[in-house]
Order: C-alpha cells, then structure tokens, then sequence
C-alpha cells in the first residue's frame, strides 16, 4: 500500500469499515491508529504500525440543511462528489483545491487550500466536525466550542472524522483565462494587483525562466489580449509548460460552473500514481514581493529538480494549524522530481531563506524543519499538543510524525 506519489510505502495493510459502528469498534479495540484519506500527503503524516483506516467506505451522506447555508458529508467523500450534489441543488462552497479528487475529510485535516485574496483555507469552511475518540465514543465539535479551533487542521491527532458540516452558498459561474509570458518582475512588482485582478489566481513558474504563465479564474472577468506585460494564451494551458492541457478545467474565458472552474483539474480525470514529490511554504502575505525574489535567486539550484513551482494567495483564519493562521497569506508551492535524495537538499535551500520571512511549511509535504522550528512557525503548537493530550491521552492516534514534529514532551 503506498501513497499517490508512490515515496511512502505504508506499514500498515488498510482497513475498510463498511459503517460508523464498525470504525468505531475497530477504534475502540486498537492499540494504535491513523486514518488514509486520498493519499496526497508526501511524507509519513498518515503511517502507522497499527491499525491504518480508510472512511472511504462509510455510507455516502450529502444533507443539505433546511435553511440552505450549509451541508453536513461523511468524511470520505471526494471534493467532486460533494460538489457536485451541490450544484445539483443551485448551490456552492467558497473555494476548491487544485484536484477534485481529493477526500474531504483529509483535505481539512491537512490545511489544503485553493487560491484568491478573500479564500481561506477549505478547512476554513467547516462549521461542525464529528469525529470517534479514542475509547470509540462519538464526540462532536461546533464552532461556538472552545475547542473547535484547534480540532478541524488537526492532523489525525484527535480521533478518526467521520462527518463535517461545511458553509454553504448560492452556486455561481466562473470563467478561466490564462495568459503566458507574465515577465517575472512584474510578478513581483505588481503583485497585489495581479493576485488581486480575480476571484482566483495562480502564477506558475520554474524560477529559472524570466516568464510566468497565470491562471485567472474570475466572476465576469473578460480577456485582455495583453496584461501587465503578459499575452492572452493561444489555447488551453497544463500548469506545466509544455505538458498536455486535456485534463485541465476549461479555458479561454468560458464561463462555467464554480465546481468546473475552481480545481485546476476535471473530476473525470482520475490522477495515476505522480511521478512527483511536493513541498509548500506560507509567507505573511505583505513578504511576497521578498519571497519571490529569494526563490528567483535560488532558481539555478532548483532547475535540475523542479517541474514547476505555483504562487497563490488565501485569507487569514483563527484555526490553531492553520497555515494562514492569524494572517493573509501568500503560498509557494514546488512540484519536485521524484528523488528525495536530490530534492532534500534544495529544500533545506529553500527552508533557510524562506523561514527568515516567516515562512510555515506544509503539514502533508516535503519539509526539512524541526519540532523546535514548526513551534516557531506555529504559535498556537503548545495549545494544539495540549489538546491532543485532552482527547487522546494515552496516544492511540499518535504515531512517528506527531511524535518527531508535535511531542507531547
């Protein structure tokens, strides 16, 4: 059993229980436990010797409230499952990660996130979590409890998610224009204005060549044949210069609907194993004009490793884990080859100028920093490992990572 990029083999064989009462029996009678989502995580978050479960069996729930504002899912299910029942009904969620294909339940749990200057995290729309605790009870969460904050981003360390309640509201269309040849000073010179120009956007770039290609996903938003020194795309764009866009959301300004635009990627199209390996950095968001230059200066080091690196913005949230806790924040992200040994140390490159702007590394990918760092990175760390001791005190749902990165010590 490995993960989606195929680097992690797991030490486990996967459980599937078929009902709640079934997860909660095997819960209740495990040494140790931790819970597969899709695994899209690139290191061993989700690894354990014990009993590793999946909730992608659980029956499949979509209620959608009677007052319309918000819909309570099992854990399970897909992003493009949920929305889809949504739009169904005329209505939406405030934003979508990059694939459609990824579980809901590990997608919160993780900080996951899409892009544009008013979109918090995904997890940031959860508004009830129900999760088995670590004798198999039932525990549920709303937002007006104390412990809410530091429960939605909680990395598995509190029991297994069974269902989340996420806000709701009216379904809205969206269309996508890409532009190529952004010349990366603007990038960095006119940034607030580019980043802010949609409803989403996203830059990607290899920081090697001086241009940038922009995906600009917007509510009426209309296509220029030249913007801030960049050209209208000829045709439809992969992130990845050069790559086949067959799987890519539609283009070219096409208006859609929110769940067919959002994610950079169609639901039809079901990811293989990624020849890849991921790394993410979130910087306060007034340090990105410095942030890109760091990684421009650092663009020869990475050529021989990088596929592509993509930039996005998302709003601060109150949530204890949160990568845009406590602030707006602008996110680097690097999609890598698939050689850890070659990519660790331009990493660690990465890490050393990045942390000095106040960088916080992504939960679920590749990351060189140690638990004295992510303290650092995180303030509300020593709140969320006294949570974590709260509702599972004897450790059930620990493992190696929450060990080496949140010791309860």
């Amino acid at each position: 059993m490995r993960n989606w990029a195929g680097n992690i083999t797991f030490s486990a064989e996967l459980e599937r229980p078929g009902s709640v009462a079934e997860l909660q029996d095997l819960v209740g009678r495990s040494e140790r436990v931790r819970v597969l989502g899709s695994g899209h995580s690139f290191n061993r978050i989700a690894d354990t010797t014990g009993t590793l479960v999946s909730v992608a069996n659980l029956p499949r729930v979509v209620e959608i409230a009677a007052d319309r504002r918000s819909v309570r899912v099992s854990s399970g299910l897909r992003y493009g499952e949920v929305t889809a029942a949504l739009e169904e009904n005329g209505l939406a969620l405030h934003n979508l990660g990059s694939l459609p294909h990824i579980s809901v339940a590990g997608a919160c749990s993780t900080g996951t996130h899409g892009s544009g200057d008013t979109n918090g995290t995904l997890a940031s729309a959860v508004r009830r979590i129900e999760f088995i605790g670590a004798d198999g009870s039932l525990v549920a969460l709303d937002r007006d409890h104390p412990d809410f904050l530091g429960s939605v981003i909680a990395l598995g360390a509190l029991g297994v998610t069974t269902h989340l309640t996420l806000a709701t509201e009216p379904s809205y269309e969206i269309s996508q224009i890409v532009y190529d040849g952004l010349p990366v000073d603007r990038l960095s010179s006119d940034f607030t204005a580019i980043v802010g120009s949609a409803y989403s956007v996203s830059a990607f770039t290899d920081w090697v060549d001086p241009d940038v290609m922009v995906w600009r996903k917007g509510k009426g938003i209309a296509a220029e044949p030249e913007w801030f020194g960049a050209r209208l795309a000829d045709g439809a764009r992969h992130p990845i210069k050069g790559m086949p866009a067959d799987f890519a959301t539609e283009q070219g300004g096409v208006p859609g609907p929110w769940n067919a635009r959002l994610p950079h990627f169609r639901l039809e199209f079901t990811p293989s194993n990624g020849e890849e390996l991921q790394s993410e950095y979130f910087l306060p968001r007034a340090a990105a004009a410095a942030g890109i230059e760091a990684m421009r200066a650092l663009g020869n080091k990475m050529s021989s490793v990088i596929q592509v690196s993509e930039v996005r913005t998302i709003a601060a949230d109150e949530l204890w884990l949160s990568p845009s806790q406590g602030r707006d924040t602008v996110a680097f992200h690097f999609t890598w080859v698939q050689d850890e040994a070659a990519v660790r140390p331009v990493v660690e490159s990465i890490e050393d100028a990045l942390l000095r702007l106040g960088a916080r590394p992504h939960w679920g990918k590749v990351f060189a920093a140690d638990a004295a760092t992510l303290r650092e990175c995180y303030p509300l760390v020593p709140d969320f490992i006294g949570l974590a001791a709260k509702y599972d005190p004897a450790g059930k749902f620990r493992n190696d990572y929450l060990n080496t990165y949140l010791p309860l010590s």
